[in-house]
C-alpha cells in the first residue's frame, strides 16, 4: 500500500510538472502560441488562453493532491484533442512515425488514466 502511494505520488508530481510547464510556456512562448494558433481551432485566441488557464489551474490541483480525479478529466480532453489535431495527420507518413511523434502524448494520457482511476471519488 504504502509502495503504492508512492508510485501515485510521482506519477501526479510529473504530470503536474508537464502540464504547468506547458501551459505557462503557452502564455510566455510566442512561437508556440503560433503553433497552436494555426491548428485550425475556432478562437484560436480564445481557445489558446482557455487551453493554458486549465492546464495550469489543474496541474496545481493535481500537484497539491485536490480534486486529482477532477482536474485530469479536462486534461485527458486536452491530450486527446492534441494527438487527433497533431498526431493523427502524421499517419499519412506511415505507423511509426506516428507512433514515434505521438508517443509523449500517449504516454501522458495513461499516466492520466492511472491517477483517474487511484484517485479517490
Amino acid at each position: 500500500m504504502n509502495q503504492s502511494m508512492s508510485t501515485v505520488s510521482l506519477i501526479r508530481y510529473a504530470v503536474a510538472f508537464v502540464f504547468i510547464t506547458s501551459g505557462v510556456m503557452k502564455l510566455f512562448s510566442t512561437e508556440l502560441a503560433e503553433v497552436f494558433i494555426h491548428l485550425g481551432l475556432p478562437f484560436p485566441d480564445i481557445m489558446l488562453y482557455g487551453t493554458a488557464f486549465l492546464e495550469i489551474i489543474c496541474g496545481i490541483l493535481i500537484l497539491l493532491n485536490r480534486s486529482v480525479k477532477n482536474a485530469v478529466i479536462p486534461l485527458i480532453g486536452i491530450m486527446i484533442a492534441a494527438i487527433i489535431l497533431t498526431k493523427f495527420p502524421l499517419l499519412n507518413s506511415g505507423i511509426l512515425p506516428f507512433a514515434f511523434k505521438a508517443r509523449l502524448d500517449i504516454v501522458m494520457l495513461l499516466l492520466l488514466y492511472i491517477l483517474y482511476k487511484k484517485s479517490p471519488s
